[in-house]
């Protein structure tokens, strides 16, 4: 169901929200068809991400309200309930054994961040 979409495989640019829908330095849930995608604002770093919502753990939709930080300078989200980290540029799990996350490209144009996907 989730499969991380590299820039160039983008075929649809999905209009997530405005730019201060979302939390600085934190992340909001958006939906797209039957996807349920966590976006950060990484105002730190000026940069955007965009990934799954389920965190691979347990399944649960609790990405979206993971914190956001670095580790040996990758940008990672932690997962709230059981604080397993992924990172927000490849997906990898970056402390244990559980599969990648998905992850999506963002851009934003004026003042609306837009998710891409390949479908």
């Amino acid at each position: 169901m989730y499969e991380t979409v590299k820039p160039k495989e983008v075929k649809t640019w999905f209009k997530a929200a405005e730019v201060s829908k979302f939390p600085k330095n934190g992340g909001a849930c958006i939906k797209y068809k039957d996807k349920q995608i966590a976006v950060f604002n990484f105002t730190r770093e000026g940069t955007w991400y965009a990934c799954q919502n389920a965190c691979p753990h347990k399944m649960e939709m609790v990405l979206s309200r993971g914190m956001i930080g670095e580790e040996n300078l990758v940008p990672k989200v932690a997962c709230p309930m059981h604080k397993k980290t992924f990172s927000l540029k490849t997906g990898e799990n970056l402390n244990g054994e559980l599969e990648a996350i998905a992850t999506y490209p963002v851009k934003v144009e004026g003042d609306v961040v837009y998710v891409g996907f390949s479908e």
